[in-house]
């Protein structure tokens, strides 16, 4: 199977493409990203960095419900957080991506 996609498309998909981006000190649309909000970034990222973990299913956990809730329905990310052993969404979790 081909997958054919225009350059912008390949460059702007894909959960590294803002990553190569900041890299590259380049948007998408081909500006470059002002000195000070890459500062900015990069001094918030790198205390990031430095932060104790406390285990990888609750990051995990924390990034589907991130990025999930963009994409999948309430109930329907609920039951397939509860399908996969992690605790249901809690009403803070609701209220922030949910509640407009």
């Amino acid at each position: 199977m081909s997958v054919e996609m225009n350059q912008n498309q390949s460059t702007t998909t894909g959960a590294d493409a803002i990553d190569v981006a900041i890299a590259q000190g380049i948007d998408f649309d081909g500006t470059p990203i002002p000195t000070e909000k890459l500062d900015l970034y990069h001094k918030v990222m790198l205390l990031e960095a430095q932060r104790q973990r406390s285990g990888v299913s609750n990051t995990m956990r924390s990034r589907i419900v991130r990025i999930g809730a963009k994409h999948i329905p309430q109930e329907e990310l609920n039951q397939m957080l509860a399908n996969a052993g992690f605790a249901p969404l809690k009403e803070k979790e609701i209220a922030f991506y949910y509640t407009k």
